[in-house]
């Protein structure tokens, strides 16, 4: 085995970043990992900050916990949560990468992923994680519209480069449409029958010699 690898996986209330997980978990991560469970939740308005800070904390890391107990259902997981305040342009998630020195960064694709919008401004991903970005993409409706980001219209045409684009950044993108685990149907048990019925069992016996007293035999 290896060197212990420290995984960061963004926890998001999107499916995608469910999917990612578990794709991650069925191909990725081995036995010895470190899977880090990051939530980075939005700041709230200055009105009662701290009360609603204290919420949005407890939902984060309430939603961690789902993602804990997926990670659970694999065998000798090791799974660690981190919930920070900041915003959702990704540079607090790539402090917490730097503080750590995680080896990976594991994020499910949707259609308002912080990497979208880097890819737009041109933003270096290497330089801001210093580790390989794996981000898993899931075919969805959404992932078809054009991105929306604040301050630019986006074209269905330049959403689309905007995604085709991505293979050529400094992350690797999977698609995992054709990754599905089939249902293998379990056949019915038969059951074993302790005591068998006695009429079904065949008694052989073997015939008993007689010996020469028997017959009286006078010599």
């Amino acid at each position: 085995m290896g060197d212990v690898r420290t995984i960061v996986v963004v926890v998001e209330d999107k499916q995608a970043a469910r999917t990612a997980l578990q794709w991650a978990l069925h191909n990725l991560f081995r036995q010895g990992d470190i899977i880090v469970l990051l939530h980075v939740y939005s700041p709230p308005p200055r009105k009662k900050k701290s009360t609603a800070a204290r919420l949005l904390r407890r939902h984060g890391y309430n939603l961690a916990l789902s993602f804990r107990e997926i990670c659970d259902a694999f065998f000798n997981t090791n799974t660690e949560i981190i919930v920070r305040e900041g915003d959702d342009d990704g540079i607090m998630i790539a402090q917490v990468v730097k503080e750590i020195g995680a080896s990976m960064l594991l994020v499910g694709l949707h259609q308002n992923s912080f990497l979208y919008r880097w890819a737009l401004s041109g933003i270096d991903v290497a330089r801001n994680f210093n580790c390989k970005v794996m981000a898993i993409k899931q075919p969805s409706p959404e992932l078809s519209n054009p991105v929306k980001v604040k301050g630019h219209k986006t074209s269905q045409a330049t959403a689309t480069a905007t995604s085709d684009s991505l293979t050529n950044f400094d992350f690797s993108q999977i698609e995992i449409s054709g990754l599905q685990v089939p249902e293998i149907p379990t056949p019915p048990k038969v059951p074993y029958r302790l005591c068998p019925s006695p009429h079904a069992i065949l008694w052989r016996t073997r015939p008993r010699r007689r010996s020469k007293d028997q017959y009286g035999v006078v010599s």
